[in-house]
């Protein structure tokens, strides 16, 4: 397979194969696994960066081998989960920065470019959110759309 937007190959290698029951060393239960969730959701913090505390100050190294659901279920469970997934949410923020940079450096072709781009992978990633039934089926990706979700 290529790249999406550069003509050249990816990388094609072998993977460990999945756990399917948590190892004996990990350093936190079910509960306190959830608990700290609950937590850093209160907070504000995002999946992704929850993942990454759990990793590294609790040794979890896999949410869903340790509690037997996703961290998307375990945000719901707890009543933070937002209206739009994370990684849409996050490439959007990028492109309405890339906006506000553009405004003020006119000129600067090559990040009008990387902005196209990513604009084509928003709309791409949320064409497959809206196929998956998680974004409503009249949703659509504009700039001010993005605006009000980044603010």
């Amino acid at each position: 397979m290529a790249r999406v937007h550069a003509r050249r190959r990816g990388t094609s290698r072998s993977r460990a194969p999945a756990r399917e029951a948590a190892p004996a060393w990990m350093g936190a239960d079910e509960t306190k696994i959830k608990e700290v969730v609950a937590q850093l959701a209160r907070d504000g913090k995002g999946g992704a960066y929850i993942g990454l505390v759990l990793r590294d100050q609790y040794a979890v190294p896999n949410v869903r081998v340790a509690t037997g659901k996703s961290m998307n279920q375990l945000l719901e469970e707890v009543g933070q989960k937002g209206s739009l997934p994370e990684d849409l949410r996050n490439l959007m923020k990028r492109a309405v920065h890339l906006k506000e940079h553009l405004r003020t450096n006119t000129r600067d072709t090559h990040n009008r470019r990387g902005l196209e781009l990513m604009e084509a992978r928003i709309r791409r990633l949320a064409r497959y959110y809206r196929e998956q039934g998680t974004l409503p089926a009249e949703w659509r990706y504009t700039a001010a759309t993005a605006r009000l979700v980044v603010d």
